[in-house]
């Protein structure tokens, strides 16, 4: 008698129901079940877990074996890898290497127990899918890096899918089925076939949320997925040296204090990591707790002779809760040192 049962990366998981329910994608069938005893076969002797449920190319795969009708521990089991054994011994969980994207690798498992022979295959076929979290927040200019995952923001998570058929074969990602869930819950209008991204909130703070996406071809032989965890972090306000002709000096952020040359100096305020909602943070600069002015760049010019210091803060704000400011002791009339060292 023959049984076919769900598949995920074209691997075996013997509960229809619950994957079709995880995907959103119907079950294919692509597992041949065979027993030397279809009456008792019929009854399902013993199930096969995977793990992981979509395992990558070149990684190792756990099957364990279950039963509610068979005695396990007074069981032989015989395993074979694409015809080839690899194991013979007690029903233990074993491990398997996988091969290079696409690649079948068909695994058969035989049960003798009680003068009885059962035998299962499943067959998988690794794919690769990475997820990465694009941040919709702020950076400076020219930032080499990205911003962290905002709070009271969005994040844009995409799935790079690189699939490929036994032959080698690269499928067009655009082609492929996505079915995204956050939290647990399938979003329905960001799946479907060549919806690689999605656009999510961020969570609480403290918080994490999770996404995770089922990709499948349009024939749904070939499936994979990945998933990822996003927590938003606190936004910082960093403040700069900018430098008339080498530009803004991201190399060193001042910190506590900073002294204003003879003529002038220029400061800059870069937010980091803050939500863009429709518009970039709000930039406020006070001096002496007036407020002076507004935006990333202020320029400071001492009036008059003598020596002096002031308290310069920023503050940055986007929304009505996600804030972080800077404070500065500015020391304005000082006399330039003639010391080779400073002193």
């Amino acid at each position: 008698m023959r049984f076919y049962f769900a598949t995920a990366l074209s691997l075996v998981l013997l509960f229809p129901s619950l994957t079709s329910a995880q995907t959103g994608l119907p079950a294919i069938p692509t597992i041949d079940v065979s027993s030397l005893d279809a009456s008792i076969a019929a009854s399902d002797p013993f199930t096969i877990s995977v793990d992981p449920q979509y395992p990558t190319p070149g990684s190792q795969v756990s099957i364990s074996l279950l039963s509610a009708s068979l005695d396990l521990n007074n069981a032989t089991l015989t395993a074979t890898q694409n015809g080839k054994q690899i194991y013979k011994g007690s029903v233990v969980p074993m491990f398997v290497q996988l091969g290079k994207g696409g690649s079948v690798t068909n695994v058969t498992l035989t049960i003798s127990s009680a003068g009885s022979v059962y035998k299962k295959s499943v067959v998988i076929q690794p794919q690769d899918v990475s997820l990465i979290a694009e941040p919709v927040a702020s950076a400076p200019p020219l930032y080499l890096g990205k911003p962290l995952i905002p709070l009271e923001g969005n994040t844009r998570v995409v799935a790079v899918a690189n699939f490929k058929d036994a032959g080698g074969r690269t499928l067009d990602p655009s082609t492929l089925s996505y079915a995204w869930t956050v939290d647990n819950t399938q979003i329905a209008n960001s799946s479907g076939i060549g919806k690689s991204s999605i656009l999510v909130a961020s969570p609480l703070q403290y918080r994490a949320r999770a996404v995770s996406v089922s990709v499948q071809d349009q024939n749904g032989y070939l499936v994979g997925g990945g998933s990822l965890s996003i927590e938003p972090t606190d936004p910082v306000v960093r403040v700069y040296e900018q430098d008339p002709l080498l530009g803004i000096l991201f190399d060193h952020a001042l910190s506590t204090s900073y002294t204003v040359g003879s003529r002038e100096s220029s400061l800059f305020a870069a937010p980091y990591s803050f939500p863009i909602l429709g518009k970039m943070p709000k930039i406020q600069w006070t001096l002496d707790g007036v407020t002076a002015q507004a935006g990333n760049s202020i320029t400071l010019r001492p009036v008059g002779t003598g020596q002096g210091s002031a308290a310069l803060s920023v503050n940055a704000a986007a929304g009505d809760t996600t804030e972080d400011s800077a404070d500065l002791s500015i020391t304005f009339g000082a006399k330039p040192s003639s010391n080779l060292f400073g002193l």
